[in-house]
C-alpha cells in the first residue's frame, strides 16, 4: 500500500510539476486550463544569456507557454528565412489589457476570495500576463444586469444627482485598485455607452436614433467630467477617455445594446465646443482623449470628417478601434490613417469572439480556432501601426453573462462558481504571447513576412528582441530568422501553433 501511493504521487507530480497547465478537455482540440484556490498555472519569463534564446510555444494540442531553448546558428539550411532589420523602427507600444465590466466584476466576486486573487493574479501579476491597461466603462454597458446611468434623475441639468452606482462600488474599483496593486504600471481609460436617458431625444438606454439633445450637450460633457474626477480623487485617475463607445451602433436597426448614436460632423462639434474646454478647465485635463472607438471600416473616413471641424486636432490624442468587422475590412485602412494622421496613436479598445447565425454559441470552452482568429489579427494589427490590444470582460460566465439586452459573448476567462474554479481559454494564451513580453515602451521593429507563417518582431525597453509567430498551416513549418548581429535562429512550428522568441541584444 505504502508503495502504491509513493508510485501515485509520483505519478501526479510527473503529470502536472512546476507551474504547468492542469488541463480540461471538452471536445476535440478544446483544452482549457483549470484554476482554483489553490493552483493556477504561470510562467515566469527568464531571459537567457546573450548567444542564446529563449522561445514560448502554444499548441492545439495542449501545449501553453512550453518553454525551449536555442542557439544561434552561424549558418542555416532553411529555405524559408525571415531577416529582422532593427534599424527600422516604428508604433512605440502602449500596452495589453481588459475590460472592467460589471459583468466581469460580478463573475470575479462569485468566487472565493483565494481564487480571486489567483484570478487578478493571472491577468495582472508579474508571472501572470502582466496586463498594463484597463478599461472601464462609465455607467452601465450591455455587459451590466440593469440599464443604468450615474445620473438618472431627469431635468438634473445641474447633476447635483450624479453619483457613483453600487456596481461601481463592488464590481469595479476593488478589482481595479487590485489589479493597480499587482502592477503598478496600470492605465485606467473610460467609456461610456450612453448618456442618462433624460438627456436623449428616444429617452432610452438603447433604441435607434437616441441622439444627445443639444439643450444637453454641455451637461453631459459635465457628467463624464464627474466621472473623471471621482475616479480620480479615489486614485484611479484615468489616463485617456474615448469619446463614446461605438457611436455608429444608434444608427443600426439590429443592435441592441447600449447606445448612443454620433455623426462625426455632430461630435466633433460637441468635442471642440463642450468636452475638450470642460476637460481644459478640470482637475483632469491630463486625460487623453480617444476618437472613433468603434469598427475599423470607419477610417479613415470618420476622422476625416471630424477634421473638418477647426481646432478637432487640439483635442484628440489617439485613435481608438474595435475587432469586430477585422475579417471583412483591409488592415491598410490602418496603413492610410497612420499617414494621415501620424501623430495619433492608434490603440485596439475591444475584442470578443462573439456568436454568429452558424455559430450561435457565445462560449466554446477550449475552443482553440477562437484563439487563433486572436494571434491571427493581432499579429496584423501591430504590423499595421496599432499600439496595443485590450480585451473586452476579463471573466464572464459559461453562459457569456450576464448581459441585460441578451449579447452574450466569449472569454479569456470563465468562472465556474458552483466549484470555486476558473478556465484560462486559449484566448487568454493569444494574448499572454504579448502581454507577457513586451512592457510599454516596445518598439515594433522591421521583420519580413511569409504567407503562411504570420509574424511581428520588437525591440524591449531593455534591449530585448520579441518576436511573436503564428503557424497557420496545417503541416508542420520549419524556417530561420536571421539576425544580422547575432545571428540565425532555426525554428521549427507544428501545424496551428504560436511561438514567442525572446533574447538580449
Amino acid at each position: 500500500m505504502w508503495l502504491l501511493s509513493f508510485l501515485t504521487i509520483g505519478c501526479i507530480l510527473g503529470a502536472v510539476y512546476g507551474d504547468d497547465c492542469i488541463p480540461r478537455k471538452f471536445d476535440e482540440d478544446s483544452v482549457v486550463c483549470v484554476c482554483n484556490a489553490t493552483y493556477c498555472d504561470s510562467v515566469a519569463i527568464q531571459v537567457p544569456e546573450k548567444g542564446s534564446f529563449r522561445s514560448y510555444t502554444s499548441t492545439v494540442s495542449g501545449q501553453r507557454l512550453h518553454r525551449e531553448d536555442g542557439i544561434f546558428k552561424t549558418s542555416m539550411n532553411n529555405e524559408i528565412v525571415l531577416r529582422l532589420d532593427l534599424k527600422k523602427k516604428y508604433q512605440t507600444i502602449h500596452g495589453f489589457g481588459g475590460a472592467f465590466t460589471d459583468s466581469a466584476g460580478l463573475n470575479i466576486n462569485s468566487l472565493s476570495e483565494e481564487t480571486q486573487q489567483k484570478l487578478m493574479q493571472t491577468y495582472f501579476g508579474r508571472d501572470g500576463n502582466r496586463y498594463n491597461l484597463g478599461r472601464v466603462t462609465i455607467g452601465g454597458s450591455d455587459f451590466s444586469t440593469r440599464g443604468y446611468t450615474l445620473d438618472d434623475v431627469p431635468g438634473d441639468t445641474t447633476l447635483s444627482n450624479f453619483s457613483l452606482a453600487p456596481e461601481d462600488e463592488i464590481y469595479k474599483i476593488p478589482y481595479m485598485k487590485r489589479a493597480l496593486t499587482l502592477n503598478p504600471k496600470m492605465r485606467f481609460f473610460a467609456a461610456s455607452w450612453t448618456a442618462p436617458p433624460w438627456m436623449k431625444v428616444n429617452n432610452q438606454y438603447t433604441g435607434l436614433f437616441g441622439n444627445l439633445k443639444l439643450e444637453f450637450y454641455q451637461t453631459y460633457a459635465n457628467y463624464l467630467i464627474k466621472f473623471l474626477e471621482i475616479y480620480k480623487q479615489l486614485g484611479l485617475p484615468m489616463w485617456a477617455m474615448s469619446l463614446g463607445n461605438e457611436p455608429i451602433d444608434g444608427f443600426m436597426p439590429f443592435v441592441s445594446i447600449n447606445d448612443m448614436p454620433w455623426t462625426p460632423r455632430q461630435q466633433a462639434k460637441w468635442l471642440v465646443n463642450n468636452l475638450g474646454p470642460a476637460l481644459e478647465q478640470s482637475t483632469s485635463q491630463e486625460t487623453l482623449l480617444l476618437a472613433l472607438d468603434d469598427q475599423r471600416y470607419q477610417l479613415p473616413w470618420w476622422i476625416d470628417i471630424m477634421y473638418k471641424t477647426a481646432d478637432v486636432d487640439k483635442y484628440i490624442s489617439g485613435i481608438a478601434i474595435h475587432w469586430y468587422a477585422d475579417a471583412i475590412t483591409p488592415s491598410t485602412l490602418l496603413d492610410i490613417t497612420h499617414h494621415k494622421y501620424p501623430d495619433k496613436f492608434i490603440l485596439n479598445t475591444e475584442a470578443s469572439c462573439t456568436p454568429l447565425p452558424w455559430d450561435p454559441t457565445p462560449v466554446r470552452l477550449g475552443n482553440w480556432h477562437r484563439a487563433e482568429l486572436y494571434i491571427h489579427d493581432i499579429i496584423e494589427d501591430m504590423n499595421h501601426w496599432v499600439t496595443g490590444w485590450v480585451d473586452w470582460n476579463l471573466a464572464l460566465d459559461k453562459f457569456g453573462g450576464p448581459n441585460w439586452v441578451n449579447n452574450p459573448v466569449d472569454s479569456p476567462i470563465i468562472v465556474q462558481p458552483e466549484t470555486d474554479e476558473f478556465f484560462k481559454q486559449p484566448l487568454y494564451y493569444s494574448i499572454a504571447h504579448f502581454s507577457k513580453f513586451l512592457p510599454r515602451g516596445s518598439t515594433r521593429i522591421a521583420l519580413s513576412s511569409h504567407c503562411e507563417i504570420k509574424s511581428v518582431a520588437f525591440l524591449t525597453p531593455n534591449n530585448e528582441v520579441v518576436i511573436v509567430l503564428y503557424n497557420r498551416a496545417k503541416k508542420n513549418k520549419t524556417f530561420s530568422i536571421m539576425d544580422p548581429e547575432e545571428g540565425g535562429l532555426n525554428i521549427e512550428m507544428v501545424p496551428r501553433s504560436m511561438k514567442t522568441i525572446i533574447y538580449k541584444r
